[in-house]
């Protein structure tokens, strides 16, 4: 009797189970998984969007410093041994306003960090920046090399002239 009574109990839970089964697996067959919907234009990267202009818009800065500075500009050969590197970062802002701007790097030659400093800021306000180089705040920030020979003129890295290869 037991036996008889197990099978009782293991029939109808099975029948259940096999029903369910099928339910399942009648739904599982009707069932369409989609994807999400993917965006018409993928984004390059950053980096590689802005490469390009921000070489051009950091030449366009580097002619916009010489335009407003001949006084100061070196035309010609740079000395073979340089009075002075001048490495100047600086913000600008997308009315070409210059918000920040501090020696980066130096030899320690006060008055070349003066002048790099004084004819950047007498160059604004500088030409506007593509709105794609612009960050949250609406800046983006340059650097730019004054090379200065002895005699105080600089050329700016950006389009400076090789170097004399031998010292006078």
């Amino acid at each position: 009797m037991s036996t008889l009574s197990f099978s009782g109990r293991i029939i109808p839970t099975f029948r259940r189970a096999a029903a369910l089964a099928f339910v399942l697996l009648a739904t599982a067959c009707n069932f369409t998984v989609t994807p999400p919907p993917r965006s018409a234009a993928v984004a390059p990267p950053p980096a590689a969007l802005n490469s390009a202009t921000l070489d051009q818009y950091r030449s366009a800065v580097a002619r916009h410093i010489l335009d407003r500075n001949p006084s100061y500009v070196l035309q010609g050969t740079p000395q073979a041994m340089l009075r002075s590197l001048v490495v100047v970062s600086f913000v600008v802002d997308r009315d070409g306003q210059i918000v920040a701007s501090n020696v980066y790097r130096t030899n320690g030659d006060d008055e070349a960090e003066s002048t790099a400093l004084a004819t950047l800021r007498r160059s604004a306000p500088l030409p506007l920046p593509p709105s794609k180089l612009l960050d949250a705040r609406g800046q983006v920030e340059l650097f730019e090399d004054w090379l200065f020979n002895d005699n105080g003129k600089f050329q700016l890295r950006t389009f400076a002239s090789p170097q004399a290869q031998t010292i006078d």
